[in-house]
């Protein structure tokens, strides 16, 4: 007698763990999926990254990206796994909500990033001197998931620099692509106005994030920012008289 091509096995309570031989056509993957979920709360797959047949036949038998898990030992050797999970509480992949929901588990995501552009009437730029980089850079922070980034800026530099400061327009929106160890980005530069010198007397630091803050000449800004950074500042200046473009690329026009 022959193998089965697909397996379940119970790992945990009320999780199983399901997997199949190349071939296996996809309505026996999905209909064992079905029938653990009777008598399980989870199934789960892991699927090696390479093998992008095995992935398509997780996701359409109704199983949700939930991400990498790294250093799995199979047959004595490391490897790295996708883990492919459906719940028996999971809305149907028939209706609408499931499917959304099943696209929305592998879809690709971005890390977007909110930062505000303070002049003062000198036309210096608010900066802050970050306590885990050298480099100086703009106020504000990563947008959180579900976010709007218009009210995460605003929030970013209320957290950080107690300044309560509303954002303004959308001036610049700046691609960052992978970067030492970091995923890319989209970084959106909202106009935070032009607001008194004395401005920085007000401000009480988050004194884990940030070390210091002030007003800084284009000068200074070269002198302690990256390269990318006091491209993307001079970008968003632009936009405040008018000029260049509303998208760049590491600071640059594309």
């Amino acid at each position: 007698m022959s193998e089965p091509l697909t397996t379940v096995t119970t790992v945990a309570d009320g999780v199983a763990r399901i997997s199949w031989a190349a071939g296996e056509p996809l309505d026996v993957v999905r209909r064992e999926v079905a029938a653990a979920l009777t008598t399980h709360a989870r199934v789960e797959v892991l699927v090696d990254p390479a093998d992008e047949q095995a992935q398509r036949t997780a996701t359409w038998s109704g199983m949700h990206r939930e991400g990498v898990m790294r250093g799995v030992t199979v047959d004595g050797t490391p490897v790295d796994r996708v883990v492919y999970a459906r719940l028996a509480s999971d809305a149907p992949v028939e209706e609408p909500e499931g499917f959304r929901a099943l696209l929305n588990s592998f879809l690709p995501r971005k890390r977007a990033i909110g930062q505000m552009l303070v002049r003062s009437p000198d036309d210096r730029v608010l900066m802050c001197q970050l306590t885990y980089k050298r480099d100086w850079d703009l106020p504000g922070g990563v947008v959180e998931v579900g976010e709007s980034p218009h009210l995460a800026v605003s929030r970013e530099v209320r957290e950080e620099l107690a300044l309560d400061l509303p954002a303004g327009e959308l001036l610049l929106t700046d691609w960052l692509p992978p970067w030492s160890g970091w995923d890319d980005a989209l970084c959106l530069v909202f106009d935070g106005g032009v607001q008194p010198a004395g401005l920085t007397d007000r401000i009480v630091r988050e004194v884990r994030e940030i070390r210091s803050a002030e007003f800084c000449t284009l000068e200074q800004l070269h002198e302690r920012a990256a390269d990318f950074t006091a491209r993307r500042v001079e970008a968003a200046l632009a936009r405040v008289r008018g000029e260049g473009t509303a998208y760049t690329e590491s600071g640059r026009p594309t």
